[in-house]
Parts: C-alpha cells; structure tokens; sequence
C-alpha cells in the first residue's frame, strides 16, 4: 500500500459480495456511492486528488460465487473526519450488479508505531551516541524536551484515554478532541489535558466533569461543533475554548493556545461562539466560490431568481428541496436520503435543488421521475445526460 508522508490513519474494512466482484468493482463502487453523500469538504475525488486520501487498497476473492476481502484507505484526515469517512462506506449496499456489505474493522492510527520507534531511537542515542561529546545546540535541548513530554503522557480511565500528567490531582482540566492534541500541549508545558478519542464522548468525561472545572478545548471546524453538543449533552462543562476558524488544536503555536485560552467563554455562550465560527467558514467559502465564478467564463441560464435564493438558503447545509411546477417547496430533505426520497415521490415533483454533488444516480432518478431540473452545487462524474432533465449549477444562478 502506497501511503503518504502525510497519513494518520487507515481505514480497514471487510467487504463481502453475492457474487463475483473483483478489485475495479469495488473501487468504483467506494467512489460512486459516496459522491455527494457528504458535501464538497468530504468529497473522496476531491480529498484524494489533494492528497488528504491515499490509493484505496482492496484485496478480495471469490470462492462458490461469492466474494469477500478486505478494503485499506489510508488518511490525513483528522480522526473525526477519518471517522465520517469510515461511516460512508457503510452505507455502500452494491457492487457492480450484486448486493454486498462493508463493514469497518478497525482505523489504525499509522503515527502511534512511528512514535514509538521514534522514542526508542532517542533512547538509545542518548545513552550511546552521546557518550563522547556534550551536545550544546538548542536545538538538541528542545528536542530532549519534547521527548520528556511525550513520555509524560498518560491513559487515563476505563477507555485508556490519553492524558497529562496533572490531570487526576489537578482541580481544573482540558478537554480536547484526540492524543495528538494531549501532545501539543504538553510540549506547551499544559499537563492538565485529556482527550475524548472521537466524538462519542466517553463515560470517564461525565464523571471527572462532575468533580472539577472543566474547559473543553475544541478544533475550529465542524468536527469541533459536533463534539461540543455532545460534551454539552453528556458532561458538565464550564467553559469552551476554540481554534481560530479552520485550525485543530494539534497544531496551534505557544502563542495561538495562550490566545484561545485566555479568550474562552462560559458554557452558556457556547452555542453563539460555534454559530459565528460556522458563519465565517461559510463567508470564507463564499468568497472562494465567488472568486471561482469571476474566473469562469460566463455562461447563458436561464432566469432563475427563486431557485438561486434556495441554493443560497441550502448552502452549507447538506440539505435538499423538493419543487413543483410552481417552484414551491414540496418538501425539505437531507442530501443522503435525496436519492430515496426522490424515488418514493409522485408527481407533483418538478425540480430539486440540493447543497450537495449531482451524481449519474440522482440524474437517473430525475430522469425517471419526469423531473425538469436539478441545482447542486458540482457536476459528478456524468457518463449519460437525459435530454429531458435540466442541469444547473448553484454558481451560476
């Protein structure tokens, strides 16, 4: 398997098809079953084409017309999206002509033996290398340092969840998302941390948020507005601190953690900082898409007024409207039930537009249903285009 430099994790997932299906299958399945599933920031071309997901491995046999295997995406994703990522391949329920099912095993973190094989290393120069001279450069220093502190980490709880040092005597602590976080900061010299490991927030939080003041530190993306309704859910949290918009915590500087922290807010406010964090990742995408569009040539469309203030109400949020012939809306939906909806919908459907990928599936769909157009926000890989079926783009309204 040919991984980056970059990858934190592999998803490994097992397959297992009513027929005989071979590797091309598979990955054609994994592409076209989850195009538009989960918006433009989770489109699995896209993160792969920047790298953010390596080649997706499949090893797979068939024995008495049946197949199964196995199914490697590497990722540098962080481990909530990583763990989105994981969760569509589950929804895949064919493969070529034949029903199959995948299920994911296990998502390894490939950093986790680097570090170990990097902390050995440093062991062993240390008491070998070093034996003849003094090092003088601060850099060696630091880097001793930063060796200490990853040795300070601990597992904290029935769930092994990483953690500082200081956080069972300590009377207020961290919460943050994930171990690499818990490092960041212990190279910070903030030894009060421990980490969730996901957005399934573990009992051991609930219970240590009864006995001290807790700040949940969170990443400054969507992953972290999740995690922070569930730790509001589940934990007594007192106070919440954010990255500035679109950084995880793992990867601030000494001087963007101090910020954060010193300008956390109480608990009750939460909600309205994660609102203005959502408001300006979407301007700053909004800006992107406006950029794009002046570099475009201009192209005819028909006038459209009603369904570019639907396009501009849907964006962002993963959702989908159902139009008559009047352009009222039938129904609202989300994105990943547009394909099922659409099937079960009579014909009083004329169009839909969705903050989602026009795939062939949704084409064919609309297609057989009779519909006139369809608005999203990107063009899928389309082989076949109905004559009957407008297509549009959100951008171009």
């Amino acid at each position: 398997m040919q991984n980056s430099d970059t990858t934190k994790y592999v998803i490994r997932a097992n397959i297992s098809a009513d027929g005989v299906v071979e590797k091309p299958d598979v990955v054609g399945a994994i592409f076209g079953q989850t195009e538009g599933l989960l918006g433009d920031d989770l489109d699995l071309r896209d993160l792969q084409k920047a790298g953010r997901v390596g080649r997706i491995e499949v090893r797979a046999e068939s024995k008495g017309g049946k197949s199964s295997g196995t199914i490697l995406i590497p990722s540098s994703l962080d481990k909530v999206e990583t763990s989105i990522l994981a969760a569509a391949l589950e929804t895949i329920d064919r493969v070529g002509p034949c029903t199959a099912r995948i299920t994911v095993s296990k998502i390894e973190d490939v950093r986790a033996s680097k570090r170990r094989d990097i902390i050995d290393k440093a062991r062993e120069i240390l008491t070998e290398k070093f034996d003849e001279s003094i090092p003088e450069s601060h850099e060696i220093t630091e880097s001793v340092k930063q060796a200490v502190r990853v040795e300070d980490i601990t597992s904290y709880g029935e769930e092994k969840l990483p953690a500082g040092p200081n956080v069972l005597d300590s009377d207020a602590i961290l919460v943050v998302e994930g171990r690499a976080d818990v490092l960041n900061l212990l190279r910070y010299g903030i030894k009060n941390t421990i980490a969730v490991e996901g957005t399934n927030v573990p009992l051991t939080i609930g219970e240590l948020s009864k006995k001290k003041t807790v700040t949940a530190f969170l990443d400054g993306d969507r992953g972290g507005d999740l995690l922070l309704k569930e730790l509001l859910q589940i934990a007594d949290i007192d106070y919440v601190a954010r990255a500035p918009p679109g950084k995880s915590v793992e990867n601030l500087t000494q001087k963007e953690v101090v910020k954060a922290l010193r300008n956390k807010v109480q608990a009750e406010q939460a909600t309205e900082v994660s609102r203005r964090h959502k408001i300006l990742r979407r301007d700053i995408g909004i800006k992107r898409k406006i950029l794009k569009q002046e570099e475009a040539p201009k192209k005819e469309m028909p006038k459209a007024d009603d369904l570019k203030t639907y396009a501009t109400e849907l964006s962002g949020t993963l959702s989908a409207k159902l139009l008559d012939k009047n352009k009222k809306v039938v129904k609202d939906v989300a994105v990943r039930d547009l394909a099922k909806t659409l099937k079960e919908s009579n014909s009083n459907v004329k169009g839909v537009v969705f903050d989602g990928v026009i795939t062939q599936r949704i084409l064919d769909i609309a297609a057989e249903k009779n519909l006139e157009y369809l608005v999203g926000v990107k063009l899928g890989n389309i082989v076949k285009k109905p004559q009957s079926v407008k297509i549009l783009l959100a951008e171009n309204l």
